[in-house]
């Protein structure tokens, strides 16, 4: 079963393998399918789920609500974000200003049939509203009662700062911050989580297997499979194509011995392996069968020998990114539309 870890200085436990639907529900896979997934994530003892608004334009909520429907909520932890564009994208239907967190999170609520989020994050940081705007409107949705605590997604260290003491001085605490991180992206690691570290945040890690590249699926010189990750035009493409070079799938080829001294597999590796870090508090996972959850589950409770871990650093070598200006390079600039 399914470890638990408290989320940030909080008293909020979240299982540190959460089933996450981004790029499946909704669009990849067929409900049925979606649901048999989560019925999987909930028969291997995750109880956190986590989705958004913008995936799938509101139907990964609608799918995700459907499939947890008959549960006891309060077994449930239940995380959505708000910022990216929804709806039918008009001047107010993204960002983080007061409109749009405070409608956001009512037609979130009842997309996820439920009357409220354990933890509502920021998506990105909103460059064109006011940070006190932002904070004052969660300060409220938290004093409503539609969300328990307040998170955020691929902020700067810089950013998390200034967010947690306007946070504190409203009464409320961020407790968590989702960026991007695994064996090949490591950039939160020189700046984002030292600070979340001092401000009492955890880190809820997504795509810790790098897209699917750190599975071994992807062989060097060979072509991409049909049907994976690599051909979604709807957005995984995009997201994998800089892991795709030889040198890389040629390095996380030379994984596999390490993987298999610890009894893993190559995806079970690198989910441990983000989950060795003690300031994540859970690694996301998507699946697009239930038997894939199964086998990430797998990852839960490992514990991987320094050195191993030195090994591993190791034959990466220099294919690592952890260069800690690409959180704030990688950001929106202007309000998406």
């Amino acid at each position: 079963m399914v470890n638990h870890r408290y989320l940030g200085s909080s008293g909020l436990k979240v299982s540190e393998i959460t089933y996450g639907n981004w790029l499946t529900h909704g669009s990849q896979v067929e409900n049925d399918t979606a649901t048999a997934c989560v019925r999987a994530a909930l028969d291997a003892g995750i109880t956190t789920f986590d989705t958004a608004d913008a995936y799938a334009n509101t139907a990964a909520e609608t799918v995700l609500g459907a499939a947890l429907a008959g549960e006891r909520r309060a077994s449930l932890e239940i995380l959505t974000k708000v910022y990216w564009p929804t709806g039918p994208k008009g001047p107010n239907d993204s960002g983080l200003s007061r409109k749009h967190i405070m409608e956001s999170i009512d037609g979130s609520l009842t997309r996820l049939r439920t009357d409220y989020v354990d933890l509502y994050q920021a998506h990105r940081y909103d460059t064109e509203t006011p940070l006190t705007e932002t904070m004052q409107a969660f300060a409220d949705v938290v004093r409503q009662g539609k969300a328990l605590y307040i998170g955020v997604s691929e902020w700067t260290a810089e950013q998390l700062r200034a967010g947690h003491a306007l946070s504190t001085e409203l009464g409320f605490q961020l407790v968590s911050n989702q960026p991007q991180y695994s064996m090949l992206w490591r950039v939160i690691e020189p700046e984002v989580v030292p600070a979340a570290r001092e401000l009492g945040m955890s880190q809820i890690v997504w795509s810790p297997v790098a897209q699917g590249v750190l599975t071994g699926k992807y062989a060097p010189g060979q072509p991409v499979p049909a049907g994976t990750r690599a051909t979604d035009a709807k957005g995984g493409a995009s997201t994998i194509k800089r892991f795709l070079t030889d040198d890389v799938l040629t390095r996380v080829q030379g994984l596999r011995p390490i993987a298999d001294e610890l009894g893993l597999t190559l995806a079970q590796l690198a989910v441990a392996w983000v989950l060795q870090n003690d300031n994540v508090a859970a690694a996301l996972i998507g699946a697009s069968r239930p038997e894939q959850v199964a086998e990430n589950v797998k990852a839960s409770g490992v514990t991987i020998p320094r050195e191993l871990l030195d090994r591993i650093d190791a034959v990466l070598g220099d294919a690592v990114e952890a260069d800690a200006a690409l959180t704030a390079a990688h950001a929106p600039t202007t309000r998406p539309s």
